[in-house]
C-alpha cells in the first residue's frame, strides 16, 4: 500500500472510532481505573475495537494504548508500525468538555512520518503527511466520506496577531511548566497562555493558533505520535527538552521524556 492508501484507512479508522465514542458520549457512562489509576470507559474499548478493525488490513503491526502490550523483544523490529491512542484526553471526556481526539500515527524508523487526529465533538480532522504537509478539515461527522487532501486547509493557517501564544495541559499543568512561561514572559514580553485537552494542544500549535507547547510532565508515546507527525508537516519541531533532539518512538520504555513544541 502507498501512503496515500494508508492515510485514507487511518481517516476512515478514526472516523468510525469517532462515531463509537459520540455514542458512549451521549449516553450515561461509567468510568473505570486502570492499573495506573488513569480513567478508561466503554468508549475507549469501543474506539480500540473500531481502529483495530480498520488498521489490521494494511497488515502493519498495530501499538494501541488499549491493546495487548508488546514486549520490546518483539516489537524493536517493527518497522513501520501503527502507534495508536483511542481515547486521548479521557479525563476530558469524562469531564464532558469536548476536548478529547483519537490519534493514529505511522511511525517509521523511530520517528512519525504520518498522523490523524480526529476531534468527535468538535468535527474536526487533522492530518499531516511529513514531507506532503498537514490539512485541517472541518464539519467533517464520523458518518462522512474521507475528505480529499485539495479540500482541507494548509497548515499553518496565516494569523494576524501580536500576542505570544503558549498552550498548556487543562489537566497537568506542573510547575516547571508555569516556572518555563515565567521564562519566556522575560524574553518575549506578553505571552497568552491557552489551556486545551488531549492533543489538540499539539495541533493548535500545527495551525498556528499557538507558537509554543512545553511539556514538562508525563505522557506516552501514543499521546504525541499523530499531533507530532502533523506538527512535523506542518513545519514545526517536537524535540526533547531541553536536549532539542526529535522526539523519537518504539523506546523500549514507551514514556516520553519533556518535550517542547516550536
Amino acid at each position: 500500500m502507498d501512503i496515500n492508501q494508508l492515510v485514507s484507512i487511518a481517516i476512515a479508522s478514526s472516523l468510525k472510532a469517532g462515531g463509537e465514542i459520540l455514542d458512549v458520549y451521549s449516553s450515561d457512562f461509567s468510568v473505570e481505573n486502570k492499573d495506573d489509576k488513569s480513567p478508561l470507559t466503554e468508549a475507549d474499548k469501543r474506539s480500540h475495537v473500531e481502529i483495530m478493525k480498520g488498521l489490521e488490513q494494511t497488515g502493519i503491526p498495530v501499538l494501541s494504548e488499549e491493546g495487548k502490550q508488546d514486549s520490546f523483544e518483539d516489537r524493536k523490529s517493527w518497522n513501520p508500525f501503527w502507534l495508536v491512542d483511542p481515547l486521548d484526553g479521557t479525563k476530558e471526556f469524562v469531564k464532558r468538555n469536548g476536548e478529547f481526539t483519537v490519534n493514529i500515527a505511522l511511525v517509521e524508523g523511530g520517528h512519525p512520518s504520518m498522523g490523524v487526529i480526529y476531534v468527535p465533538v468538535l468535527k474536526t480532522l487533522y492530518v499531516g503527511i511529513v514531507g506532503q504537509g498537514a490539512r485541517k478539515w472541518e464539519n467533517i461527522d464520523p458518518d462522512s466520506e474521507v475528505p480529499t487532501w485539495d479540500e482541507g486547509i494548509t497548515l499553518p493557517v496565516t494569523q494576524d496577531r501580536n500576542t505570544y501564544i503558549m498552550v498548556g495541559s487543562r489537566s497537568h499543568m506542573s510547575d516547571e511548566t508555569t516556572a518555563y512561561m515565567e521564562k519566556l514572559r522575560s524574553e518575549k514580553g506578553e505571552v497568552e497562555v491557552l489551556s486545551r485537552g488531549s492533543s489538540l494542544k499539539l495541533c493548535m500549535v500545527a495551525e498556528g493558533s499557538a507558537d509554543r507547547y512545553p511539556r514538562f510532565a508525563p505522557t506516552m508515546e501514543w499521546d504525541t505520535g499523530a499531533g507530532h507527525a502533523i506538527c512535523k508537516a506542518a513545519g514545526f519541531k517536537v524535540d526533547q527538552y531541553p536536549e532539542l533532539t526529535e522526539l523519537k518512538y518504539n523506546k523500549e520504555n514507551l514514556l516520553n521524556p519533556w518535550f517542547l513544541v516550536h
